[in-house]
C-alpha cells in the first residue's frame, strides 16, 4: 500500500507510523524547513539532530520536500493509494489538496484529513491545541479536587488516539477499494476522537438520573506508600470487598455506596483515614505483591526513567533500539503468522527527492458500490468492560456483523460496575459505557462452562472471520477455547486477544484495567499539579487500546485475504499505552531528564494553562504557542505595560518568564466572562475553550452540527444520544449507527436459529438449562 503523508502534528505522523509498521510504503512530503516535529522535545532539550519523537514517529518513511506547485507533488498524490493530511479545509487548499478533485482523477484513492474540528461546522476554522480540545471534550472538567483547578491529562494522548483512528479508517476503506468499490474522503475530527476518550458521561446522567458530573478524583487511586506512590484501581464491587480484606478494614464493607466508585468521593476522608496507615507501613513492592494475591489491579507507578527496567518490559523485549541510538517500544501487536516491518531509520530531510515518482494506479473500480467497508465481515465478540467493546464498536460502525457473546452467569461487567439503578427491575440494562460502546451489535448469551454453550460457540466460530476477547489469559484456557482450538475449527479465523499484560511473561496473570496501564506507562506521572501526587487520567487508554486492536484486526484480515491463513493476534493493553507515552523513556535516555507533572502547563514551550474567569468555578483553557498568537493576546488585553518587556517577544523568552506571565493572565481572566472570553480569543486565532463537565458536551455546537451524537431508540431507556466514530458519514450514508446497544440475550433466537440452525424446541431446552437467557442468573 502506497501512502503519502503531509503532516505537521503527531496524529498524522502516528497514523503513518502504524501503516509503516503494518507494511505500507510511506512517503512524507515536508516543507523545505522540515516537519516541525524534527525540532520538538517535550523537555525543551536541544536535539543535536532530529528529535527522538520525530525519529520514533517517522522510522521507515521516505522524505520529499516538493511544494504544491511542483509537478512531483502532483505526481505523488496521483500515485498514492492513501493520502493522509493534517489540515482543515482552508489549510488543505493552501496545500493543493482537494479530496473531490483527487477522487475524480483517482477514483480508488483514500484521502484522510485530520483536523481539530473536522471540515464542517461553526468551529471548523478555529485554532486549537491538545489542551483546549481536552477541555471542549469534557475530559479536563471532571478531573481534580474541587478545592483546586481542573486537571488536563499530561502528554499528547489525544494525538495518538486521532492517529490510530485515521490509520484504522485508511485500512477499512482500502478493504472496500480492493473489493472493487470506490475510494473516499475520510473527514476526521480530533475533537470527536477525544470526546470518545471520555466515558459518555451524558449517558450516565440520563440513564442513572443523576446531575452532571463534577470534578473529583478516584478514592482510592494513587496513594502514598512507605517508599513512593502506588496505583490502586477498583472497578467491580467484588474488587472493593477484596481490597477491604487486604487492607484489613472490614468497616469499608459496611457502607453500600462504597462498592461503586461513584459513591466513594463523598467518603474520601473516611476511606483515606483508614487505609493510610496500612499503606504507610508497606513498600510499593509489598503492596503490589499482596494485590496480586487478592487479584486486584494494583501497580507501581512508572516514569520515563523507570519504565524500561520493569520486569515485563525486560523479559518480553518490549523496547527495541531505534537506529538513532535510543530505545523505543515495539509495535503494540504480535501476530503468529507475520511480523511488523523491520525498524529502520527516520528519513533525512528530502532524501527521496531524486527517487522516481510512483506511477498512477489504474482504476480497479468495477462498481460504485458504496456499502460500508466491512460489510460481510462477521465478528464473534467476547469482550467486556471498555477497551474490547471500543474495538468492536468501531468495527461494527464500519459495517461488520458483530455478535456479542455474554452469559447470564456473567454478563459484561460494565453493564453495572459504575453504578446501579434501584428503581427498575432490569437494572443491568442501564450501564452508560455499555450503551455507548455496543451500538450496532447483536447479543447472545451462552454459558461457555457448559457442553452446549461451547458447542454452539464453536458453531459460531466456524462461520466467523474474527473472534476477539479481552479476558485474562487463563479464562479462555479454562474453557478450552485456545487459539489453536479455534483455528482448528476455522483455519481462516483471526483470533484477537487483548490481555492486560500479554499471553506470556512475568505479569501474565496480573489483573489490570486502563488506569493500571496509565499508572505503569507514565501517563499518571505527568498528570497532576507539580507539588501534588500523580492523578489518574481516568481510563482514557481503554478506547486507545480498542482502536489499536481494531486496526490490528484489519491488518490481519488483509493477510487472510491474501494468503488464506488465519492467525493469533496478541494485543497487550500495556504495550498500546507505552506507544502513546514513548516520549518519556526516549527523552529520559537521550537527555537524562525525567518528565514530570507541570499542572496544566503541559510540556514544550507554549504558554498554556487554565485560568479562572468571573463566575462560579468557571475556567478557561488557553494555549499561546506562536509569536503571532502572543501579539494577538496582548492586543486583546489592551496592550498592558507589563507586555512591553522585549524578553516576552519570543517563544524562548516567554518560557523563561512563564510563572510571571501566568500570574498576570490569571489577574486579567479573573475579570472576564467565560463564554465571551472564549469567543474573543477564538476570533483572533488563539486556541481557547471552556472547561465543561463531560455530561454537558451534548450542548457543544460543533459536535451537534457535525452529527457526532446520533439519536437511537432503545427498548428500555427510550431515546438517547450515542457517540459515533470521529468521521463524517461516508458518501451515500447519513449516519454510522443503525441500532442501539442490545439488551442481554436480545438476539438469542435470531442468531442461534440463523447461524446455528436451532429450532424452538432447542431454544426452550437451552433456556431451561440456563445455557441461554435474558436475565442475569440469580436475579
Amino acid at each position: 500500500m502506497r501512502v503519502v503523508e503531509i503532516s505537521d502534528r503527531i496524529a498524522g505522523s502516528y497514523c503513518g507510523k502504524l501503516l509503516v509498521d503494518a507494511g505500507a510504503e510511506v512517503r512524507k512530503i515536508e516543507p523545505p524547513q522540515g516537519d516541525p516535529l524534527r525540532r520538538f522535545t517535550a523537555s525543551c532539550s536541544p536535539a543535536a539532530t532530529d528529535s527522538p519523537l520525530f525519529c520514533y514517529l517517522n522510522a521507515g518513511k521516505r522524505s520529499l520536500t516538493c511544494t504544491p506547485d511542483d509537478e512531483r507533488y502532483d505526481a505523488e498524490l496521483a500515485g498514492a493509494d492513501v493520502v493522509v493530511v493534517t489540515a482543515n479545509r482552508s489549510r488543505a487548499a493552501e496545500l493543493a489538496i482537494d479530496p473531490q478533485v483527487l477522487l475524480t482523477r483517482c477514483p480508488q484513492a483514500i484521502v484522510v484529513t485530520i483536523s481539530d474540528f473536522g471540515w464542517t461546522g461553526p468551529y471548523a476554522d478555529r485554532a486549537a491545541s491538545e489542551f483546549t480540545l481536552q477541555a471542549w471534550a469534557g475530559s479536563t472538567g471532571f478531573r481534580g479536587d474541587p478545592a483546586g483547578p481542573p486537571i488536563a491529562i499530561g502528554g499528547d494522548l489525544g494525538e495518538y488516539m486521532g492517529g490510530a483512528f485515521a490509520a484504522f479508517g485508511a485500512l477499512a476503506m482500502r478493504r472496500r477499494v480492493e473489493g472493487g468499490g470506490p475510494g473516499e474522503h475520510l473527514d476526521l475530527s480530533m475533537l470527536e476522537a477525544m470526546t470518545l476518550m471520555q466515558s459518555s458521561e451524558w449517558l450516565h446522567s440520563q440513564l442513572l438520573q443523576v446531575p452532571p458530573v463534577s470534578r473529583t478524583v478516584e478514592v482510592p487511586s494513587i496513594e502514598p506508600a512507605k517508599d513512593g506512590y502506588v496505583g490502586i484501581t477498583m472497578v467491580t464491587g467484588q474488587q472493593w470487598l477484596d481490597f477491604a480484606a487486604m487492607v484489613e478494614c472490614p468497616e469499608l464493607t459496611e457502607i453500600p455506596q462504597l462498592r461503586f466508585q461513584i459513591g466513594r468521593w463523598e467518603y474520601r476522608d473516611f476511606i483515606r483515614e483508614r487505609i493510610g496507615p496500612w499503606l504507610a507501613e508497606r513498600t510499593v513492592d509489598e503492596i503490589v505483591e499482596l494485590g496480586q494475591l487478592f487479584r486486584l489491579p494494583i501497580a507501581a507507578l512508572g516514569n520515563g526513567s523507570t519504565i524500561r527496567d520493569m520486569a515485563y518490559m525486560r523479559q518480553r523485549g518490549v523496547f527495541i533500539r531505534n537506529p538513532a541510538g535510543f530505545h523505543q517500544p515495539r509495535t503494540p501487536w504480535l501476530m503468529s503468522r507475520c511480523r511488523p516491518a523491520p525498524l529502520r531509520s527516520a528519513p533525512r530531510l528530502g532524501e527521496a527527492n531524486s527517487e522516481t515518482s510512483w506511477s498512477r494506479r489504474e482504476s480497479a473500480i468495477g462498481k460504485q458500490d458504496r456499502r460500508l467497508p466491512l460489510d460481510g465481515v462477521r465478528i464473534i465478540d467476547l469482550t467486556a468492560f471498555w477497551a474490547g467493546p471500543a474495538a468492536t464498536h468501531l468495527l461494527a460502525a464500519f459495517g461488520a456483523d458483530v455478535v456479542k457473546v455474554e452469559s447470564i452467569q456473567r454478563p459484561d461487567g460494565i453493564r453495572y460496575s459504575g453504578g446501579m439503578r434501584t428503581d427498575v427491575d432490569d437494572w443491568w440494562e442501564y450501564g452508560w459505557v455499555f450503551h455507548a460502546m455496543n451500538t450496532n451489535k447483536r447479543s447472545v448469551t451462552l454459558d461457555l462452562g457448559s457442553d452446549d454453550g461451547r458447542r454452539l460457540f464453536m458453531s459460531l466460530v466456524a462461520g466467523a472471520d474474527v473472534v476477539i476477547e479481552n479476558f485474562s489469559p487463563r479464562v479462555m484456557e479454562h474453557f478450552g477455547l485456545t487459539a489453536d482450538a479455534l483455528l482448528a475449527v476455522n483455519p481462516r479465523l483471526v483470533v484477537a486477544r487483548m490481555p492486560a499484560f500479554g499471553l506470556e511473561g512475568p505479569w501474565r496473570d496480573r489483573v489490570g484495567f486502563a488506569p493500571t496501564m496509565e499508572q505503569i506507562a507514565g501517563l499518571a506521572w505527568v498528570t497532576g499539579l507539580p507539588d501534588g501526587p500523580p492523578v489518574a487520567p481516568r481510563g482514557a487508554c481503554d478506547p486507545l487500546a480498542g482502536v489499536h486492536a481494531a486496526f490490528a484486526v484489519l491488518a490481519a484480515l488483509d493477510h487472510t485475504g491474501r494468503t488464506g491463513e488465519g492467525q493469533l493476534v496478541e494485543l497487550p493493553m500495556i504495550e498500546t499505552v507505552l506507544n502513546a507515552t514513548a516520549i518519556q523513556p526516549m527523552e529520559a535516555e537521550a537527555f537524562g531528564l525525567t518528565l514530570s507533572r507541570r499542572g496544566n502547563r503541559g510540556h514544550g514551550s507554549a504558554i498554556q494553562n487554565l485560568y479562572r474567569c468571573a463566575g462560579d468555578d468557571d475556567w478557561i483553557a488557553v494555549t499561546v504557542a506562536t509569536d503571532e498568537q502572543w501579539r494577538a493576546l496582548v492586543a486583546l488585553m489592551g496592550r498592558p505595560s507589563w507586555c512591553d518587556d522585549g524578553r516576552l517577544d519570543t517563544v524562548a523568552g516567554r518560557r523563561d518568564y512563564a510563572d510571571d506571565i501566568d500570574r498576570r493572565l490569571a489577574d486579567w481572566f479573573a475579570g472576564q466572562e467565560l463564554a465571551s472570553a472564549v469567543e474573543s480569543l477564538a476570533a483572533v486565532g488563539i486556541p481557547a475553550a471552556p472547561v465543561v463537565s463531560p455530561s454537558l458536551v451534548t450542548d457543544n455546537p460543533q459536535l451537534n452540527d457535525r452529527g457526532f451524537f446520533e439519536s437511537l431508540e432503545h427498548p428500555r431507556i427510550g431515546t438517547a444520544l450515542y457517540p459515533r466514530p470521529p468521521f463524517a458519514p461516508l458518501t451515500g450514508h447519513s449516519r454510522w449507527l443503525l441500532r442501539p446497544s442490545p439488551t442481554l440475550g436480545e438476539h438469542n433466537a435470531e442468531v442461534l436459529r440463523g447461524l446455528c440452525g436451532l429450532n424452538d424446541a432447542d431454544l426452550t431446552r437451552l433456556a431451561s438449562a440456563d445455557v441461554i437467557g435474558t436475565r442475569p442468573k440469580g436475579v
